[in-house]
C-alpha cells in the first residue's frame, strides 16, 4: 500500500516494527533501517542487482530479521520538480515490491541525497574506495532519516 503521507506511515506501523529506507539505483539498492521508535536511521548494507526475484529475496530476508513493518523508498525527483525515466523505473520497482510484501510504502524525495553523503565522506576524509563501497547504504540512511523527521 502506497502512502502519501510519512505521518500515515508511522501511524499503520505496529509499534515493534522497523522501516526499511532503500536507494534503489541500475546496479545496486542502498538499505538503512530505523530503530522501533522510529527517530534514527542507520545504514544497513548495499545489494548488488541482479534479477528482481534475487533482490526481492534479499529484501524479504532483511524484513523477517529485522522486523521490518514498511518501506521507505527514494525517488529521484529532478531539481525542477519532474519525474523522469528514473522515477518510473523506481515507481515500477515499488510497485513490485507491493505485489510480494503486504507492507506500508512510502516515496521519499531524495534530490541531493548522494550529493549530502558524498560530501560528508570527503569532510571526514574518506577515500574514494570507501566512499564508493558506503554511498549507498548512507544515501539510504539520509532518505530514511528525511522520512522519520517528517514524521514528527
Amino acid at each position: 500500500m502506497l502512502l502519501d503521507n510519512p505521518t500515515h506511515l508511522k501511524h499503520l506501523l505496529p509499534r515493534d516494527k522497523r522501516l526499511l529506507g532503500m536507494d534503489p539505483g541500475t546496479k545496486t539498492i542502498g538499505l538503512a533501517i530505523s530503530d522501533t521508535a522510529l527517530k534514527v536511521s542507520t545504514p544497513l548494507m548495499t545489494i548488488q542487482r541482479t534479477k528482481f526475484k534475487a533482490d526481492a529475496a534479499e529484501i524479504a530476508r532483511i524484513v523477517e530479521e529485522w522486523n521490518i513493518g514498511g518501506f521507505v523508498i527514494g525517488l529521484p525527483i529532478n531539481m525542477d520538480g519532474s519525474e523522469g525515466p528514473r522515477c518510473q523505473s523506481i515507481r515500477q520497482f515499488q510497485k513490485n515490491l507491493e505485489a510480494l510484501f503486504d507492507l506500508p510504502m512510502y516515496f521519499q524525495d531524495e534530490r541531493l541525497s548522494t550529493v549530502a553523503v558524498t560530501r560528508t565522506m570527503l569532510e571526514a576524509d574518506a577515500s574514494r574506495a570507501k566512499r564508493a563501497k558506503a554511498v549507498d547504504k548512507m544515501a539510504a540512511a539520509f532518505i530514511l532519516q528525511g522520512a522519520l523527521d517528517a514524521m514528527r
